[in-house]
């Protein structure tokens, strides 16, 4: 009964205001369906920062000019298609993928339409940049050129996150993504990537995601369970966002629910840089280290990082305040250690003996003979060791044979007169 009196006061304020011309606004649809700035901490984190002073690299579709969500958040931009505009800010693709990159960008920093209306993301006051991309056949540069092409940019205009909402379905990657992943933890920078997803195919993570040193984000549905079509698996998977029941703002405006580890990997791009504005000094190691530290256990997994959840759920409260000691390494990986050991028959050149040649003493000229002549003439020493000597016994035996016979006739003769 009490319980019930009590709502039945609730209804009576309320009619009460409403009359007084103080009506109660109802919340905007679209801050009401982003369940993840209170589930994940977000908003606890606003409570210290919204991001000022970072910039977050959208390397995707390209963030679209229209939308009111996005004034003043993008400062800058280009496009590695070849096919976009020099801005960045033409959505690149079919149909398929010209949504793709606004739908990142407005869960990553999007600035709703006002103080508490229209889609806002999870970093508001954090800039971003605009690298357009084509996936597939929408492009006839490489891919591998473009994306590492567009890594270098980024981190040249001040990227402090860069986020990769795509997969390549393939475990190993190109050996130019060396030099451009290289390049930007040299400088400092976060890499977030999307693990992928099964339902478009993807069993096991891919590149970019296999690549040491990026923050892979999996994906998990309402209830903080591993989806079973919008995320996948690997040893890789640092940590664990939404992926499921997402919002995005479409470059005509509209605002649709879409699903993938595209959307999970922004999210936590936009904590990232939430992280970087609320300790400045922090280096990238020690950023992703706070975000994998602070995750929020999932019921059931005993022992982590976990192929499907990584170190846990994403909690942006506790990545922005709580106390994490310090690292040195990144915990994720050392790209440079993988390249000294997998890329050193590539890269390194044959070895070069270090022994010296032994030099031999020449071999002392053979005898000057003359020309022997035909092969069955005889020779010299033929005459003197072989023919000589034969011939002189030769003329000997017979002497002495005819020396025998001539003393056998003289004994029969004496014989034969007696």
């Amino acid at each position: 009964m009490r319980s019930r009196l009590a709502r039945l006061a609730v209804v009576a304020i309320v009619i009460a205001l409403t009359t007084a011309g103080a009506a109660v606004p109802p919340q905007d649809p679209a801050r009401a369906a982003e369940y993840w700035l209170d589930d994940y901490g977000i908003r606890s984190a606003w409570e210290t920062t919204r991001g000022a002073g970072t910039t977050i690299a959208v390397i995707d579709t390209g963030i679209a000019q229209g939308p009111a969500e996005f004034s003043g958040a993008v400062k800058a931009g280009a496009d590695f298609s070849g096919v976009g505009s020099a801005d960045g800010r033409t959505p690149v693709g079919g149909d398929a993928d010209k949504n793709h990159g606004t739908w990142v960008g407005s869960l990553a920093a999007s600035r709703g339409t006002g103080p508490d209306t229209g889609m806002i993301g999870v970093a508001p006051e954090a800039q971003l940049l605009s690298l357009s991309i084509g996936f597939g056949e929408n492009s006839a540069i490489p891919f591998t050129t473009q994306v590492a092409e567009a890594m270098v940019w980024a981190v040249d205009q001040g990227a402090d996150v860069i986020n990769l909402s795509f997969t390549t379905n393939l475990l190993e990657w190109d050996p130019s993504w060396d030099d451009a992943f290289m390049y930007a933890y040299d400088h400092d920078v976060v890499v977030v990537v999307a693990a992928g997803n099964r339902g478009t195919g993807t069993d096991r993570v891919g590149a970019p995601a296999t690549i040491p040193g990026v923050l892979t984000v999996g994906g998990v549905d309402r209830t903080g369970t591993a989806s079973q079509e919008a995320s996948t698996q690997g040893i890789t998977i640092g940590i664990s966002a939404p992926s499921e029941e997402l919002l995005g703002v479409s470059p005509d405006g509209r605002i649709v629910v879409w699903d993938g580890t595209s959307g999970a990997a922004p999210i936590v791009a936009g904590v990232a840089a939430l992280v970087r504005s609320a300790h400045p000094g922090m280096d990238a190691a020690n950023v992703i280290n706070r975000i994998i530290r602070t995750a929020r256990p999932v019921p059931g997994v005993s022992s982590t990082p976990d192929p499907l959840y990584g170190y846990g759920l994403l909690d942006a409260g506790a990545a922005v305040t709580a106390n994490v000691p310090a690292v040195s390494a990144n915990p994720m990986g050392d790209l440079a250690e993988w390249i000294r050991i997998y890329r050193r028959a590539e890269q390194e050149p044959a070895p070069v003996p270090s022994a010296t040649p032994v030099v031999l003493p020449e071999l002392p000229a053979a005898d000057a003979r003359s020309d022997p002549g035909p092969p069955l003439l005889p020779t010299v020493d033929t005459l003197v060791y072989g023919t000589v000597p034969l011939l002189g016994f030769s003329v000997a035996a017979i002497l002495v044979a005819l020396g025998v016979t001539a003393a056998v006739r003289r004994i029969r003769s004496a014989r034969a007169s007696r």
